[in-house]
């Protein structure tokens, strides 16, 4: 069985490290001041729609928006992102590293636990040995792998003991990275990152699928948790940065529908909607746009469609292609998003784009058609098997498919099943490679092209649904990674996505933004130009 994949999708969005560069995108009006309101009695509660069900609240398995978010509301890391958009030392206080670039030293803060033991350097070893053990299956796991021995760690072919990270004592902790690695202090502030409490860990299994047995750092702590139905998140009073935080709590409903989502806001229920944990009804866009309610922006994400390279027809690469070309995508983005997103024509979002007039021609009928013929003669077939496109249930995503689904037929007259699931219905199927053509996606953890082509360098990898597997791709990352000229180490990036195009294994549709509709009491939340949530800074007056 397949480990599990990350899927961005419209219900839970996947959400990364924010990095400088990337970009600050979050509500104009965001406060600067650290002060607790000292002049109101009132609680300050946001009330917000996370659209799903986390999956967990377990940081070291949080894969998607929805558990990502709510992992980054409960836990604290070494560094966090803050308004700025950019890292900076939160449970560490100071960050010391070698002239060689691979030694880092983090010196820790006196901070507790929200049940008041003291968190310390321990924590945060036995958290990361805890992600990169193979027992435990963290789909985020390669997010490590630029500690020493990590990679092989987890693929068992090192011991943990050999991992490259070790509490010197209660407040040190030193890590040692198998090459320089100058977006590593950005990759702290990723929840694969965040400690864990090792007793509670130890001790139940489940411990972060309730309430009553969750234990973090964070800013809030959790105070209720009914199943598919909310949550609630109060004040951590003993977080080490409480007079920062605004909000006395959080209230989280759980209502997929968009079209509810939105009624709740302007019933008063809620005080957000639209974000990249969910999208708004495409048919209240123009109403949005015109009252000037709206708010688009882009964040560094890709949407796709995965093609199953171990099933027929998509084990031929030009049969792929033809799928991929003959998608009109201008005409998704204007007649079915409406949020202002960008035609994906290659993998990379625009922030890291390597070539920036992409790798092929939207809507390329005539090249799809030639190419679908060869396909099939190289296949020897005369008629394509059913076709069957997934997706996750939700309005946009069917709208997407339904879109998709009339041009494959009008472009190059192939009739094909839509199939919608249920999300962890969904997310099993795709984990486990029982697809033809599934709608994913992926968000940034950093701001770097390797973070997203990475993510097929390995036929078996956590997060290469299509399988796709190619030796020259492999080199070319390979030698991306101890290249320290910033042009050769493009110029090999460039040539690995040519490879991932050329054969296309995921067919890009479109850069993601998101558009949202908020309290205009409500400030402070952010939201960083790699997708991520964060209520730290949430304030409502």
């Amino acid at each position: 069985m397949r480990k599990s994949l990350f899927v961005l999708v419209c219900l839970t969005l996947v959400l990364g490290a924010s990095l400088t560069g990337c970009g600050n995108q979050k509500e104009e009006a965001t406060p600067t001041a650290n002060t607790e309101n000292k002049n109101s009695t009132e609680p300050k509660v946001l009330n917000w729609n996370l659209h799903a069900e986390p999956p967990t609240a377990d940081p070291g398995l949080a894969f998607d928006t929805t558990a990502m978010a709510i992992a980054k509301a409960l836990f604290d890391g070494l560094t966090r992102t803050g308004e700025d958009g950019k890292p900076h030392e939160s449970v560490a206080e100071k960050i010391d590293i070698s002239p060689d670039l691979k030694t880092y030293t983090f010196t820790l803060r006196d901070t507790k636990w929200s049940n008041g033991d003291p968190l310390t350097a321990h924590d945060f070893e036995f958290a990361w040995k805890r992600v990169l053990d193979p027992k435990t299956a963290a789909q985020a796991a390669f997010l490590m792998y630029y500690i020493k021995n990590a990679e092989k760690a987890n693929k068992g072919q090192a011991s943990l003991d050999e991992i490259g990270v070790k509490a010197i004592d209660d407040r040190t902790l030193q890590v040692t990275l198998e090459n320089p690695t100058p977006f590593f202090i950005e990759l702290t502030a990723h929840t694969v990152y965040l400690p864990v409490h090792k007793k509670t860990v130890e001790s139940d299994q489940n411990w972060a699928a309730e309430a009553k047995t969750l234990i973090g750092n964070g800013p809030f702590k959790i105070e209720g948790w009914e199943h598919k139905n909310k949550m609630i998140l109060a004040k951590n009073e003993n977080y080490w940065d409480k007079s920062t935080v605004k909000l006395d709590k959080i209230n989280f409903s759980m209502v997929e529908d968009e079209t509810s989502e939105l009624s709740m806001y302007e019933n008063g229920d809620i005080d957000w909607a639209g974000s990249p944990m969910s999208f708004l009804p495409t048919d209240a866009m123009p109403a949005l746009k015109e009252s000037g309610k709206l708010t688009s922006q882009p964040f560094a994400a890709t949407y796709w469609f995965a093609f199953n390279v171990e099933k027929a027809p998509f084990t031929n690469a030009k049969i792929r292609k033809a799928f991929a070309y003959a998608i009109n995508r201008q005409t998704i983005v204007d007649n079915v998003l409406q949020g202002g997103q960008q035609p994906a024509l290659g993998v990379l979002p625009p922030t890291m784009a390597l070539k920036a007039d992409g790798y092929f021609a939207d809507n390329d009928t005539e090249t799809a058609k030639t190419l679908l013929a060869e396909g099939m003669k190289e296949l020897g077939i005369s008629s394509l098997p059913p076709i069957t496109l997934s997706f996750n249930t939700a309005e946009i995503q069917k709208k997407v498919a339904e879109a998709v689904q009339d041009q494959w037929r009008k472009n190059l007259g192939v009739e094909v099943k839509l199939e919608n699931q249920e999300l962890k219905v969904y997310l099993q199927n795709m984990a486990q490679g029982k697809f033809l053509v599934g709608r994913l996606g992926w968000s940034g953890a950093f701001n770097d092209p390797i973070n997203f082509l990475e993510l097929f360098k390995e036929k078996n990898a956590p997060n290469n649904a299509p399988q796709w597997e190619n030796p020259e791709y492999i080199e070319l990352l390979n030698q991306s990674g101890v290249e320290p000229d910033p042009a050769k180490r493009k110029q090999l990036l460039t040539q690995a996505e040519q490879i991932l195009m050329n054969e296309m294994p995921v067919a890009p549709v479109f850069y993601y933004t998101y558009s949202f509709v908020h309290n205009p009491k409500v400030k402070g939340v952010l939201i960083d130009g790699l997708g991520k949530v964060d209520w730290k800074w949430a304030d409502k007056e």
